[in-house]
């Protein structure tokens, strides 16, 4: 945060201080209004397209504006605060004044979890909130998935339909109380209203069954996570097959009778956003909850109603309750909010469909996080944190990005703010491309920007490249891996040349190849690659991806012993056609660390076909007990990473299968280390940002940040977005951004 303009002290003073930053919908208003008056002073605030403008006037605006950032309500964020002084209007009193049009630059905050006041209401018999599934107050409650736009007022949001009831209005205008402007507040005489009562709910979760629910970003699917017919019935209705679900639980005391967690882990479960943790696992759940994995999705309460329907459950049973939460939508679909559309289409899975009046704007999954190398990092970035920005190093053009086809996002610059979307999920079908479509028109609306230009994956035949070239706005095409690693650097603010090492499962590379193992050498908007993992045959293509034992049989091939892939894959249909197909000399190949994991899991009998991408992976990290290394079991020649040493040991001993995971992971990142070494001795260049989906690794990823530490390489991981896809939009707009300035500076041009 910075302060800029100069305070000049005088009898009557008047300053205007303009306010950067989340200080909308925060009760920022409210809070300046009683600091204020506190300090005697007259004068305004209000909401403006930039944030909130203040002006105040009297003997003590010095110590105003000192004590200003320190006492700020907790969920506003103030990136600047800019002061100049105005003309004395001798104003006695202080007021809130009405929100002011224009172009706007501020931004929402994130919706926020129930905060302890406002939890103590909904149980306080005394309250006339007692009960009530929808208080909120400036603290908590929802703000970016009810808001169409800034500034943010009750009109331009959801609840613009529910005028506020005589009590909630004089509570809207008591300037002492906790809900003075709270924009979003509401009773039980003038608020939203659920279809079903709390103790249905509770009763029907009881009896094993399924119920949906409207949530905050869309709706959910809950079910009793001790029941393993309940937990079976879910993944089979839903088409989940082994994707783990995450469970709720009503307290950390609770969370910690079914996972291990340190402070660390604790202190991410209770954060206002309300993320979905990765702890290790007691296996204390039903099998089916996160099947064949060490590691479980755990989250406290985010709502009044989740509150709620922990509180009714504790009248059938003693003990805590753990409810799997899961996203509620069919498979491939996008998270659903509509309630019409929840009825249709959730009638198949759910039992019982819980829907209320108010409606979700803008859609948003749970966001995933866990500590990894000693920090927390995301998995899945979404409700809660979206849409904080990521502060860039430079202002850049606005530019939007439309990111690759898993695990999507887009990003959207302003200025030197980028603004990465919610997860959206993979863009496999007409509905998921809605969505993506929604959430850009949305985004640049809330946002005030019109961008000048799209930076898109380099794949020709993504429906987000499709997308971007018909827009009518200049298109830059960014290689899939430079845009992993571009991401870091942005997020960083690492101007200067830095390595970069992309373990990934698929990107189309510039020479039209499968990559997915390489080492970068990235300054500004360019790259070079120089090197990448010893490439395998990809038989079957994208069947490949899906069925871990082709590349296990790719190794094979590779390494001379065709005639073992029908004697260890015997019950595998086409496998008698595979050494034929491997032998090809115009056989597609790959780079991919992705199928590397893949090729080892088949392998070790670990798994043979996945249902979803990493599944493989998964239960390969899953078994590791502790990583080891196995000397000399790679080889580094002209670049290219190659680990047949490695899986030759791996085919040739008797190693249980735990022992193995733990020497592919180990050996394999110090291999890593021993490329990312080799190179920065080469260059020069003693940076390395680490990116791509094989980085949400916890193994690998500490691994690896250790082995450069300790070789004297300042190594980053991404921290404020995923390692994985989730990440690419905003490397893909820094690179444009950058390309933009680069062909403006060199026509004389002025952005």
């Amino acid at each position: 945060m910075s302060v800029t303009g100069q305070i000049l002290a005088t009898d009557r003073t008047r300053l205007r201080l303009r306010i950067r930053g989340a200080v909308q919908g925060v009760g920022f208003r409210p809070y300046v209004h009683g600091l204020a008056t506190r300090h005697r002073l007259g004068g305004f605030v209000a909401n403006d397209a930039d944030g909130v403008v203040i002006e105040v006037e009297g003997e003590n605006v010095v110590s105003f504006v000192e004590a200003l950032p320190q006492q700020a309500p907790p969920l506003a964020r103030i990136d600047d605060i800019a002061v100049e002084p105005v003309p004395a209007q001798a104003s006695a009193e202080f007021q809130i004044g009405a929100s002011v049009g224009g172009r706007v630059t501020t931004r929402i905050v994130p919706d926020a979890a129930t905060c302890p006041e406002c939890l103590a209401e909904l149980f306080d018999s005394t309250s006339r909130f007692h009960r009530y599934p929808f208080v909120n107050c400036t603290h908590c409650g929802p703000r970016y998935t009810i808001a169409e736009r800034l500034p943010y007022d009750r009109v331009t949001t959801a609840m613009k339909r529910f005028p506020m009831c005589d009590a909630c209005r004089a509570d809207y205008a008591d300037q002492s109380g906790r809900r003075f402007h709270a924009e979003a507040i509401s009773c039980p005489d003038c608020g939203p209203r659920l279809s079903h009562d709390v103790t249905d709910i509770a009763v029907a979760l009881a009896d094993g069954r399924i119920v949906a629910i409207k949530g905050l970003g869309g709706y959910q699917l809950l079910c009793d996570a001790r029941d393993e017919r309940a937990v079976q019935r879910l993944r089979a209705s839903k088409q989940r097959d082994g994707k783990p679900f995450a469970v709720m639980l009503a307290s950390v005391a609770a969370a910690a009778e079914i996972a291990d967690l340190d402070p660390a882990e604790r202190g991410l479960l209770e954060q206002v956003a309300r993320p979905i943790v990765l702890l290790r696992s007691r296996q204390c759940l039903a099998p089916a909850v996160a099947p064949g994995l060490a590691k479980l999705g755990v989250m406290l309460p985010v709502a009044p109603l989740h509150h709620l329907i922990f509180d009714a459950l504790r009248a059938h049973g003693d003990g805590d309750w753990a409810l799997v939460c899961t996203s509620a939508n069919p498979s491939g679909e996008p998270l659903l909010t509509d309630n019409d559309e929840a009825l249709a289409d959730l009638s198949d899975i759910a039992d019982l469909i819980v829907t209320h009046d108010r409606d979700i704007v803008i859609r948003a999954d749970d966001s995933v996080v866990a500590m990894v190398a000693g920090a927390p990092r995301f998995i899945r970035r979404a409700r809660g944190y979206v849409p904080e920005p990521i502060r860039l190093p430079r202002a850049l053009p606005p530019v939007l990005a439309v990111g690759a086809h898993l695990k999507s996002t887009v990003t959207v610059i302003r200025g030197d703010e980028a603004f990465v979307s919610q997860h959206l999920g993979d863009l496999d079908t007409a509905a998921a491309i809605r969505f993506f479509e929604e959430t850009i028109a949305h985004l640049t609306s809330i946002l005030d920007v019109a961008p000048v230009a799209i930076a898109h994956d380099l794949h020709p035949d993504m429906a987000s490249t499709r997308f971007a070239q018909v827009q009518g706005l200049p298109t830059f095409a960014v290689q899939h891996h430079h845009a992993h690693a571009a991401s870091v650097m942005a997020e960083h603010g690492l101007r200067e040349a830095v390595l970069a090492l992309v373990l990934d499962g698929y990107g189309y590379g510039s020479d039209g190849g499968a990559w997915g193992g390489e080492i970068l050498l990235c300054e500004g908007a360019s790259f070079q690659r120089l090197g990448h993992l010893a490439p395998l045959k990809l038989p079957g293509g994208d069947r490949a991806a899906r069925e871990p034992w082709r590349m296990a049989a790719s190794v094979l091939h590779d390494l001379g012993r065709d005639d073992e892939i029908i004697s260890r894959f015997p019950s595998q249909p086409q496998v008698r056609h595979l050494p034929m197909l491997l032998g090809r000399s115009d056989a597609a190949v790959t780079t991919s660390a992705g199928r590397l994991f893949d090729a080892v899991a088949g392998l070790l009998g670990v798994s043979t076909a996945q249902g979803h991408e990493g599944e493989a992976a998964m239960r390969l990290e899953a078994l590791v007990r502790a990583p080891a290394l196995l000397e000399h079991g790679w080889t580094i020649v002209d670049g290219v990473l190659s680990l047949r040493p490695l899986l030759m040991h791996l085919i040739a001993s008797d190693l249980d299968v735990a022992e193995a995971a733990g020497l592919f992971h180990g050996t394999l990142a110090a291999a890593c280390v021993d490329w990312i070494a080799t190179v920065s001795r080469t260059t020069g260049v003693d940076t390395v940002v680490l990116s791509g989906g094989c980085f949400l690794n916890a193994h690998l990823a500490e691994q690896i940040v250790s082995g450069c530490r300790t070789a004297g390489i300042d190594a980053r991981l991404p921290r404020r977005l995923p390692a994985n896809d989730g990440g690419l939009s905003l490397g893909q707009a820094w690179v444009a951004g950058l390309q933009l300035m680069e062909r403006h500076n060199t026509a004389g041009g002025i952005i």
